[in-house]
C-alpha cells in the first residue's frame, strides 16, 4: 500500500465530503456525554480541510497536506476535540518531513504521532473513555497488518468498532463527559464513534 501525496488528497477528500452525514449521529452521542457539539466540529471541521487541500499545489507533500488538514480543523470549529485532533496532524507533519508518498509505516508513523499528541495535550491515555480507545487499538492492529489499503482499513476498523463498543461500559474520564461521572457509562464515547465514522469513509474512498 503506497499512496502519492496527491492520491492522499485525492482519498482525503472523498472521504470528509462523506463524513458529515453521520453529523446527527455524534451530536446526539456527544449530547448524552458533554455539550453536543461534536457533529458540528466534523461537519465544520471536514470541510474547511476538504478547501484547504483543494488549495494546495500539486507537488504538495505528505507533510504539506497533514499541516493543511491540522491547521484547517483545529480552526474550523472552536471545541477541545478539534484542537486535539489538529494538535496531533501538525505533530504528523513534523514526522513525515520530506515524505512524498505514504505506505503502511508512513500511515503508522501519522498515526502514533497524532495518538502522541492527544496524550500530551489532552493528559489522557487508553482507558480514560476517548478517541484514545480506538486509534491506539487499530494501529496496533495496523502495525500487525499487511495487505492492500482496504485490507488494512478493513481490520483497523473491525478493531476500533470492538473497542467503541467496549467503551459504552465505562466511565468518562476526562473532559465535559467525566462531569457526568456514573451516568456516562452505558454511552459509547463519541470521540472514539468520530475516529470509526472516519476510517469507514476513508475505506470506502479507498475502494472508488
Amino acid at each position: 500500500m503506497t499512496v502519492s501525496s496527491k492520491e492522499m488528497r485525492e482519498v482525503l477528500t472523498r472521504a470528509l465530503n462523506a463524513l458529515p452525514a453521520h453529523a446527527d449521529e455524534l451530536r446526539e452521542l456527544d449530547a448524552a456525554l458533554g455539550d453536543g457539539d461534536l457533529g458540528i466540529t466534523v461537519r465544520a471541521g471536514s470541510a474547511a480541510v476538504v478547501k484547504a487541500l483543494s488549495a494546495l499545489p500539486d507537488e504538495a507533500s505528505v507533510a504539506d497536506v497533514l499541516l493543511a488538514a491540522g491547521k484547517a480543523f483545529s480552526t474550523a470549529n472552536p471545541s477541545t476535540f478539534a484542537a486535539l485532533v489538529g494538535g496531533g496532524l501538525l505533530a504528523a507533519a513534523k514526522a513525515t518531513a520530506g515524505v512524498q508518498s505514504a505506505g503502511r509505516a508512513d500511515a503508522l508513523t501519522i498515526g502514533r504521532a497524532v495518538a502522541a499528541r492527544i496524550v500530551e495535550r489532552g493528559k489522557s491515555q487508553v482507558g480514560d473513555k476517548t478517541v484514545l480507545d480506538a486509534l491506539v487499538p487499530s494501529l496496533d492492529t495496523l502495525e500487525a497488518s499487511e495487505g492492500s489499503a482496504v485490507e488494512l482499513l478493513d481490520a483497523m476498523i473491525a478493531t476500533a468498532q470492538a473497542q467503541v463498543a467496549a467503551t459504552a461500559s465505562m466511565q468518562s474520564r476526562k473532559g465535559r463527559a467525566a462531569w457526568v461521572q456514573e451516568r456516562s457509562i452505558g454511552h459509547a464515547d463519541p470521540g472514539a464513534t468520530a475516529y470509526v465514522r472516519f476510517l469507514e469513509a476513508l475505506r470506502t474512498a479507498f475502494a472508488a
